[in-house]
């Protein structure tokens, strides 16, 4: 197998039965496999709830290692839109010409210095790099806290070893806190600023629900985005023609970029909370138990995309739901896709082919199920384009 392909472990269980099970530090999840289900399931704020305990929608849990709520991730309608509201034109500057701009010299900066390495470690030196630079853009904050981050490593909740480590995650929220506080002394033209400065009907937010947003900001877009890049790169490896085909059609970069957030899936699955007993697909779910919309298995519904295991490049109809979807749709979805696109565009131009040197697989244990989201190794090198 090659190493850029993603299996689809689903797909039987999705067919036969459309639900999976898994534990999850003796919390159960059932786990929606089912494009139709995902999304209707996922609209169905009043069943399946987002606003529960903090930390419980996600998977794994992280009840164990925060006490704030993310905002508006884990807040339901109709508090969620007003706090929507306030939040989504921040984070539509992505699409912003100057915006684009500055991070199209970022990404292009970054892939001139490493174009002469003979042995590129794609994760740690290229991609966790990128989205800690491009994070800078995002918040409107000085480019020298980019160093900070990368210091953390691709998780901020996990450890070395992939486990929650509340250690870990209570160095974010030091160092939230304490921006929080530099921001209430001297307001600057940041994101932080921006939030203490925000009402949501008609009270400003308190420095806990700033908190919650920033904490959302920080742990959502990382490790999805760094995955997206190196399953990038480890694709265009061994589909050259592929990235030949976008230089000669760069038209389609934009077709390019949503079908490699379908094939790849950065984030496996989304939990959310039920509120009364209920069904999915003929299977009873009690209060108080959770479910998974499993969007990795959505995306590759044979039902709703045709040639669901293969990347189409110019893939015309695709209503993957890597971003989520309904109300929760992805915030940082508009800067993740600018960063990809850009990223393509700054490969088709600089870059004539990838050699891969090295790599290990990260798995996820899913219960029954065993999903590759990436890699924990990538090694590689770019040949210049002549």
């Amino acid at each position: 197998m090659k190493k850029s392909e993603f299996p689809d472990p689903f797909e039987k269980a999705r067919v036969e039965t459309g639900i999976g099970e898994m534990d999850d530090q003796n919390d159960p999840v059932t786990m929606l496999l089912r494009h139709k289900d995902v999304r209707k399931s996922a609209h169905n704020w009043k069943t399946f709830q987002s606003g529960a305990t903090p930390g419980r929608i996600v998977i794994p849990s992280e009840v164990n290692i925060r006490t704030t709520r993310q905002i508006p991730f884990e807040v339901d309608p109709p508090e969620h839109k007003d706090y929507r509201t306030m939040v989504e034109p921040w984070f539509k500057r992505p699409l912003e010409a100057e915006y684009q701009e500055k991070l199209s010299n970022q990404i292009n900066g970054l892939l001139d210095s490493v174009l002469d390495k003979d042995n590129l470690d794609a994760i740690e030196e290229f991609a966790l790099v990128l989205q800690s630079r491009a994070l800078t853009l995002l918040l409107n904050t000085p480019f020298e806290e980019s160093e900070t981050w990368i210091s953390w490593g691709t998780h901020v909740f996990r450890s070395e070893g992939e486990a929650l480590d509340g250690d870990k995650a209570a160095i974010l929220y030091d160092y939230i806190d304490a921006r929080i506080d530099q921001a209430i002394e001297n307001p600057g033209e940041g994101l932080y600023t921006m939030l203490l400065n925000s009402e949501v009907n008609g009270k400003k937010l308190t420095k806990e629900e700033v908190k919650g947003v920033m904490i959302l900001t920080f742990a959502g877009g990382r490790d999805t985005v760094i995955n997206a890049l190196t399953n990038t790169i480890a694709y265009f490896a061994e589909h050259p023609k592929s990235l030949d085909r976008l230089r000669a059609e760069p038209e389609i970069i934009g077709n390019a970029t949503e079908e490699f957030v379908r094939y790849f899936s950065p984030l496996t699955q989304m939990g959310r909370v039920v509120t009364e007993d209920t069904q999915v697909c003929e299977h009873a779910v009690k209060e108080d138990t959770r479910i998974s919309l499993c969007w990795a298995s959505a995306n590759r519904d044979a039902n709703v995309f045709e040639n669901a295991n293969e990347v189409v490049l110019d893939r015309k109809v695709n209503p993957h739901v890597g971003f989520g979807f309904s109300h929760h749709n992805c915030l940082g979805a508009t800067h993740a896709r600018q960063i990809m696109k850009i990223f393509i565009v700054a490969l088709t131009e600089k870059v004539g082919s990838i050699d891969i040197i090295d790599s290990k697989e990260n798995i996820e244990e899913l219960g029954e199920f065993k999903r590759k989201v990436g890699f924990d190794k990538l090694k590689v090198k770019f040949n210049k384009l002549v």
